[in-house]
């Protein structure tokens, strides 16, 4: 799948959106990816998540585990590994740090990926691979949809997008004067009870 057949179904979702975004990184875009429109309908998630599924296999072979990041990473976490033949596990907040719950566990032996969605600063990534610091599975690498650094962010391991799709960010200190003008909008999921602020 190319870059313009992935941003092709993420437009007809209604999930690139234009205004004055703050991300959950805290950085400031005129772009927001909002990937829940895209996941509301299951044929293009698994359409999207079958293509990334591909790619995963292309670089890393047989993959055992899933782990995504909640909330966001979720969803696509499952549908890649309903299309690798992979189990789904996830990390979620508590006390303001990722950890497996629900009696979650990677086993000695198992080949692991971790899935994310979005990737701007790899933030949550890196939480996630932090928190699973003490599992024996071998984490392998990150696959995400769309990588909005260009390849530029530090995930913290060797990382697979379906699609680069570079978005200018700011730090809010030091906004564009046309964004600036805007009211800010804060549309991601890090604020959800638990997350870090």
């Amino acid at each position: 799948m190319t870059k313009d057949e992935v941003l092709a179904i993420f437009r007809e979702a209604g999930a690139l959106l234009e205004g004055h975004f703050i991300l959950s990184s805290g950085r400031r875009s005129s772009v927001f990816i909002q990937k829940f429109r895209v996941f509301e309908n299951p044929a293009h998630t698994e359409k999207v998540c079958q293509a990334l599924a591909d790619k995963v296999t292309a670089r890393f072979g047989r993959i055992d585990v899933v782990v995504a990041p909640a909330i966001g990473g979720i969803v696509p976490g499952y549908e890649i590994a309903r299309a690798l033949g992979a189990r789904s596990i996830f990390v979620e907040r508590e006390d303001g740090a990722f950890q497996l719950r629900r009696g979650f566990e990677i086993h000695a032996g198992e080949r692991v990926i971790v899935v994310e969605d979005i990737v701007t600063t790899g933030l949550s990534v890196r939480e996630c691979l932090n928190s699973l610091g003490d599992q024996p599975g071998k984490i392998l690498g990150v696959a995400c949809l769309i990588d909005r650094s260009a390849g530029k962010a530090d995930v913290g391991a060797p990382l697979v997008a379906l699609c680069e799709f570079a978005v200018p960010d700011y730090d809010p200190r030091e906004l564009p004067p046309e964004l600036a003008a805007l009211p800010a909008i804060k549309p991601g999921s890090r604020s959800v009870q638990g997350s870090k602020p």
